[in-house]
């Protein structure tokens, strides 16, 4: 069956996130009273965002129609797929729905926030479709690099959208079946009005390896290393990487240690959901590993990426208060550095290897993203009328609308959409019709989008130049100068090496209370604003540096 086109009207695709980035993942649906929202990801700090723990998507549109949102269905269990629905669930409080490990994972997250009882969650099969509102939608089995992702056919009155999530090929996964090719080739013979593919490694050629090829690497490593203790580092959602090593650690005689409080609760959850098979007495608490040789110890820990804080880190760094790396220790980086984390990464390395550790990292990572061959594959099979290239930066999108060209969707119909953009797609057309917020929120520590661009400018001026403040205290009515002026330096000069500066910079704010004074300015805002410019001016041409300079007027 055919979806029909009703009333000549179009489907509204709204990506709220997960455009011109890697992370952050958020596509609202729209067509007449429904919207539908798949995914709700988060993303983390760029280094210019100074003190900023994440990035969550920006929702006012959602809220602004809170009327028309039916759900949120979830494609897998990752943070820049489901971060955000903590946050996001306090104002749209709609039902989940998602595979059974996916929400096991996400109730975990919802515990933390203490949302647990208000929020609806539904666990889908592969296969099995929803109604909400005007739309229908069908869960099918795509393999990533956590068990249990789907792709989802999306059924509106103006057509067939199929949405892959975060995908690759796998003909021999680790955990569960291959992905459905033959639903997508079925779906691609209904007729598909639009495909958005997962653009993440579109710039590789070729096939993605199968997850099984690090089993046999995992598998040579603890063949060589039969004296050592072997630490393996990996992303905590990617389950069946921990499954891998635990099936080395069986066949080795290894005891296995898991640690990082995200990894603790992830596996915790998949062993309790049965993703994760794991004879019983080899998993041991790290209370317990004083018990064990090195030789019968295998650690898998947080901390690939260097995260200041992750197990691995602060094992490296010597502040982790049950772990200590030792000269001999074996040390597995199971995943590559995600961009922008190549230096704490380097850095951990580099921490490690002086304390005698073998660090190892060539082979010990596969993608969970399909490469070039994998995407024609799925254009081949769905057929779609238009290309709507997703979950990338602008190069990766370019190059994937390259490659939608070269598989013959005409040039007119693969559109590469920016975050916020509203695109209307029907039979006839596919045009961007609008623009909606979605400049993403910042979160800092407890604060939810009280920090904004005005805060970020004023904490890379304080990073950058440091601070001056200037302290005056007036007489009342007459203005006249009773103490001061004290000047205070943080991060802009050492005070006790530059007390001549200190006391030029004094006599021109001197000079500049003068001058006010001789023109009987009494407006403190003037009066500021004369020392600000006063005394940046000099300082400038006698540091060349340009601190943020904070008046402070007291009355007496």
């Amino acid at each position: 069956m055919k979806a029909k086109e009703t009333n000549g009207k179009g489907v509204k695709i709204i990506p709220l996130g997960g455009l011109e980035q890697i992370g952050m993942n958020i596509t609202a649906f729209e067509y007449e009273d429904s919207i539908i929202v798949v995914d709700c990801g988060l993303s983390f700090p760029e280094d210019d965002m100074l003190g900023i723990d994440l990035v969550i998507p920006d929702v006012t549109y959602l809220m602004n129609n809170i009327d028309k949102v039916k759900g949120f269905v979830i494609t897998h269990a990752h943070e820049d797929h489901i971060g955000g629905l903590p946050y996001v669930l306090k104002n749209i409080n709609v039902p989940i729905y998602a595979t059974k490990l996916t929400i096991g994972i996400i109730e975990n997250k919802l515990k933390e926030h203490n949302l647990l009882k208000n929020t609806k969650r539904k666990v889908i099969k592969y296969g099995q479709s929803i109604n909400l509102g005007c739309f229908r939608i069908e869960f099918i089995r795509t393999n990533h690099s956590i068990a249990d992702a789907a792709a989802l056919a999306i059924y509106s009155p103006a057509g067939i959208i199929v949405h892959t999530g975060d995908f690759k090929v796998d003909y021999t996964p680790v955990f569960g079946s291959t992905i459905d090719l033959q639903r997508f080739a079925e779906i691609g013979k209904k007729g598909v009005l639009a495909l958005m593919c997962d653009s993440t490694n579109v710039e590789r050629p070729g096939y993605t390896m199968s997850e099984r090829t690090v089993g046999k690497t995992f598998e040579n490593i603890f063949a060589e290393n039969t004296k050592h203790r072997i630490i393996v580092a990996t992303f905590a959602s990617n389950v069946d990487r921990v499954q891998q090593v635990i099936n080395s650690a069986v066949k080795y005689n290894r005891k296995v240690v898991i640690e990082g409080r995200s990894m603790v609760n992830i596996i915790s959850t998949a062993s309790e959901l049965g993703y994760i098979n794991m004879p019983d007495n080899v998993l041991i608490d790290i209370e317990q590993m004083k018990n064990y040789s090195d030789e019968q110890l295998v650690l898998i820990t947080t901390g690939s990426q260097g995260e200041a804080m992750a197990a691995l880190s602060r094992m490296a760094a010597s502040i982790h208060k049950k772990v200590t790396i030792k000269p001999g220790d074996t040390v597995i980086f199971s995943s590559t550095p995600i961009p922008g984390n190549e230096k704490p990464v380097s850095k951990v390395i580099n921490e490690l290897s002086m304390k005698g550790a073998k660090v190892v990292f060539q082979d010990t990572h596969v993608s969970g993203h399909a490469c070039q061959e994998e995407i024609k594959l799925i254009y081949a099979l769905t057929k779609p009328q238009y290309a709507i290239p997703v979950h990338g930066e602008y190069r990766h999108l370019m190059k994937h609308a390259e490659i939608a060209e070269s598989l013959g969707i005409p040039k007119d119909n693969i559109r590469i959409l920016s975050t916020g953009d509203v695109l209307e797609v029907s039979e006839e057309k596919a045009a961007v019709v609008g623009k909606v917020p979605a400049q993403g929120i910042l979160v800092d520590g407890l604060g939810v989008g009280d920090v904004g661009n005005i805060v970020l400018r004023d904490r890379q001026h304080l990073a950058e130049n440091g601070l001056l403040i200037v302290v005056v205290t007036l007489e009342k009515y007459s203005n006249q100068i009773l103490s001061g002026p004290d000047i205070v330096s943080r991060g802009f000069v050492y005070v006790r090496e530059s007390e001549t500066l200190m006391d030029d910079a004094r006599e021109v704010v001197n000079n500049a209370l003068d001058k006010c004074i001789g023109r009987n300015v009494t407006d403190w805002g003037k009066i500021k604003m004369e020392i600000k410019d006063s005394l940046s001016d000099y300082l400038w041409k006698k540091t060349k540096r340009n601190p943020m300079i904070l008046p402070i007027i007291m009355e007496v």
